[in-house]
């Protein structure tokens, strides 16, 4: 794993310096959106009954302790994403216990994808409360468009994001606010939903939020 993280000059500045600046001001677990036990995502990703090689894609991890986790489940092709260098530096810092893991870092904007364009045959595209900041209709195009390139036939896709009753801002920006139907369409024909849930985090502040959490499969 490289510990050196390039502040990329991405075209889409004001988000890679708010997160940065997320990242460097406050610690880690004291952010509104840490999971100490990312159990949703973990229940989701052990029904897919993936290989232990399968190559599983994070998109805008942060500095999730989800990576963590499937590390010491034994996964072993890991690809994490953010457009904060600071927050994948800090992830990296973190995983302590696998010095000797290949996970592959790569800063780049979701909207806006370079680095990732480059990326294929994903096996599991895991978003946890990445999506719902993307309150555009280009870049919600975008995303979708990279995750539609870059999985592979059959492949899974993971989006846990603000329900219709969930928080209107995050980290001090709108979100745009999802239900199963909603991500179903986005996605189109070519996936099924295989589960979908509404859950309740509660933040270290003690304050919730609410999620709604599905599992898709790519069909064709």
């Amino acid at each position: 794993m490289s510990a050196n993280f390039p502040e990329n000059e991405l075209s889409d500045y004001n988000f890679e310096s708010h997160w940065n600046n997320a990242y460097r001001k406050t610690p880690v677990n004291n952010l509104g959106w840490y999971e100490e036990n990312p159990t949703p995502s973990i229940e989701l990703i052990n029904a897919c009954n993936l290989d232990k090689e399968s190559v599983i894609f994070n998109a805008g991890a942060g500095a999730t302790t989800l990576i963590e986790e499937l590390l010491t489940t034994g996964y072993t092709n890991i690809i994490v994403n953010d457009i904060a260098a600071a927050s994948l530096t800090e992830l990296n810092k973190s995983l302590t216990n696998h010095k000797n893991a290949t996970v592959q870092f790569i800063v780049d904007d979701l909207t806006k994808p370079t680095e990732l364009l480059k990326l294929k045959n994903i096996d599991l595209w895991h978003d946890r409360a990445v999506l719902h900041f993307f309150t555009e209709k280009h870049q919600q195009d975008a995303y979708f468009n990279l995750l539609k390139t870059v999985l592979k036939p059959n492949g899974y896709v993971i989006l846990a994001e603000f329900n219709l009753d969930g928080a209107k801002k995050c980290c001090g920006l709108d979100v745009f606010n999802y239900n199963e139907l909603m991500l179903q369409e986005r996605l189109g024909d070519d996936f099924k939903l295989l589960k979908g849930f509404n859950y309740t985090y509660t933040q270290p502040s003690g304050n919730t939020r609410e999620y709604v959490y599905t599992l898709f499969q790519r069909i064709q």
